[in-house]
């Protein structure tokens, strides 16, 4: 039998630096990504946990009004940790930190480009109508960004563990593309020729080039095009330092530093989706820890369908609130039966992908007393 997911091991281990949750939409990841954090603090860890989500969801987990590109310190004193005497509840302090941040694709490509240049050249990028069109709304740049996100907070050392938070869909693995993608992007054809004086834009135009230059500005327009080789040009130097990143970013999320997690529901386009994220990541040979399994339905009693359904037979008319309450049990029973059968399916598909599960709460999770809860069914006793 192969073992479930030790979550508890993950977030503990002191050498683990990064662990990144992905998965579908509506299964729960930011508040597994919250929770998560929330239990790495409490174990005296400084935790910043960053969402590239844009539904703000991270804020509402975490009970605050909203987060932006700066991490921000949760308040979450007064409430005990796990393990701690019930007694002491709202006497305990914490040990460790947890900080919170969404990242704001716009700002983090203004700070990049200031980290990388003087101020007055920076000024002249940040001004180029190319690079404001870019920053905001060219395929990649957020997940690009993600990625510079993430190495800005690790090369920073001020947090033992950092937890990020994808988007919820199939585009949550995008920013591992981000370094290729971004070395093809600054290698490719087009770059070169915007990028070299020599063969910029006017001398395509007088080299004989007009064809090019035509359905080129057709579609984006002349002055958008002079903006571009103008860009491309202010930022030429900053190349070998953005793909040096990046790269960098990647080997670290795919050593022994980092871990990815999985969260699905058990539900067959959920599991279908974790099923993807498996394979992609093993493709992409990064640690992938297991897969949380959120809102479950265990049984709540040891009495099978069938005794339930003969118990209700004999009761309905002598107690029917008894045997409207067996009632509930046939239906959770039901269920679980369903919820174990797509289960097996995707063990066998992954017969080696570790699981935790994590019940179905009766509640949204909206604060730390809530993201407790959640965060002791995910590091429960193995």
């Amino acid at each position: 039998m192969k073992p479930p997911l030790d979550l508890q091991a993950v977030l503990t281990n002191p050498s683990i630096r990064v662990v990144v949750t992905c998965g579908s939409g509506g299964v729960g990841k930011t508040t597994t990504a919250a929770a998560m954090a929330l239990y790495a603090a409490d174990q005296g860890r400084k935790v910043a946990v960053l969402t590239i989500d844009p539904a703000r969801r991270l804020a509402q987990s975490l009970g605050l009004g909203e987060l932006d590109n700066v991490p921000r310190r949760v308040d979450f004193h007064g409430v005990a940790a796990l393990g701690t005497d019930p007694g002491t509840t709202g006497d305990a302090e914490p040990r460790g930190e947890l900080w919170a941040m969404m990242l704001d694709t716009s700002r983090t490509f203004d700070e990049m480009v200031s980290s990388n240049a003087t101020p007055e050249h920076a000024q002249k990028i940040l001004a180029n109508p190319f690079y404001n069109t870019i920053s905001t709304s060219f395929s990649g740049t957020a997940e690009y960004m993600a990625m510079q996100k993430l190495s800005q907070l690790a090369a920073t050392d001020e947090y033992d563990l950092i937890v990020v938070d994808t988007p919820p869909s199939r585009s949550a693995l995008d920013f591992l593309d981000a370094p290729q993608r971004l070395s093809s992007f600054l290698d490719g054809r087009m770059i070169r020729l915007l990028g070299s004086p020599s063969r910029g834009v006017m001398r395509i135009v007088g080299a004989g080039f007009q064809l090019f230059t035509k359905a080129v500005t057709s579609v984006i327009g002349g002055q958008m095009l002079a903006d571009a080789a103008t860009f491309i040009q202010l930022i030429e130097g900053m190349f070998g330092g953005f793909r040096e990143r990046a790269q960098a970013t990647y080997d670290l999320l795919r050593s022994s530093h980092a871990a990815f997690v999985v969260v699905a529901v058990p539900e067959p386009d959920a599991l279908r989706e974790a099923s993807y994220f498996a394979d992609r990541l093993r493709s992409e040979r990064m640690p992938l820890a297991g897969l949380v399994l959120n809102r479950t339905h265990p049984p709540l009693a040891d009495l099978t369908i069938a005794a339930t359904q003969a118990a209700i037979a004999d009761i309905t008319g002598s107690s029917p609130l008894a045997a409207a309450a067996l009632g509930v049990h046939a239906d959770r029973l039901t269920v679980r039966a369903k919820e174990l059968r797509m289960r097996a399916r995707l063990d066998r598909a992954h017969p080696d992908l570790a699981v935790v599960e994590v019940p179905a709460l009766p509640f949204d999770a909206h604060d730390v007393v809530a993201l407790r809860t959640i965060a002791e069914q995910l590091t429960k006793s193995v």
